[in-house]
């Protein structure tokens, strides 16, 4: 794992944290917004692309936010990681279902692995994303503004983070083997 990627994940959370910390989860959530904007914008600067799953997440972003400061109504940020969350799994076990590694369509610029691996990685992200996407239903139903930040932060990014490091060893492997693949 790069560490630029690690921030650009890390960073947005801090945002959010600090800015609902001092002020709401309405700054919170757009400092989030805008620092995901600048991290995306220095990546496109480096490596002249962005992954389709960041693009994705920040417009959602974007415009949950935007609609929650307009309607004053902070509902509209607590129900994105579920709605995000929700197409994610829906996408991912959807493909699934019909035989098709639907995660190397979003991350198959940044790894090279063989399509049995693609295909394990897409059933345990899409069930990720689903139990991702039912606890934030419960977070935000039952918790304050402040609650839910503190879920989301110390609760949902840490779980996202060490489910990650749990498919290190079969993306490894993965990778070998389709090195291996293409040596042949």
């Amino acid at each position: 794992m790069r560490l630029g990627s690690m921030f650009s994940e890390i960073l947005p959370l801090m945002m959010l944290f600090i800015g609902n910390s001092l002020y709401n989860i309405f700054v919170g959530a757009a400092a989030s917004v805008l620092c995901t904007v600048i991290v995306l914008t220095i990546i496109w600067q480096k490596e002249h692309r962005v992954a389709r799953f960041a693009l994705f997440s920040v417009i959602l972003s974007f415009c949950f936010t935007c609609a929650a400061i307009i309607f004053g109504e902070s509902t509209f940020i607590k129900i994105q990681p579920t709605l995000f969350n929700g197409v994610f799994s829906f996408v991912l076990l959807g493909g699934w279902l019909r035989d098709h590694a639907m995660m190397k369509q979003f991350f198959g610029a940044q790894f090279t692995l063989t399509e049995d691996v693609w295909k394990i990685l897409s059933l345990r992200w899409g069930i990720f994303f689903f139990v991702l996407a039912v606890s934030n239903e419960w977070a935000w139903r039952s918790l304050s503004d402040d609650g839910w930040v503190w879920f989301k932060t110390f609760i949902a990014a840490p779980a996202t983070g060490l489910f990650m490091l749990a498919q290190l060893p079969i993306t490894i492997r993965g990778t070998k083997a389709a090195k291996a693949e293409a040596n042949r």
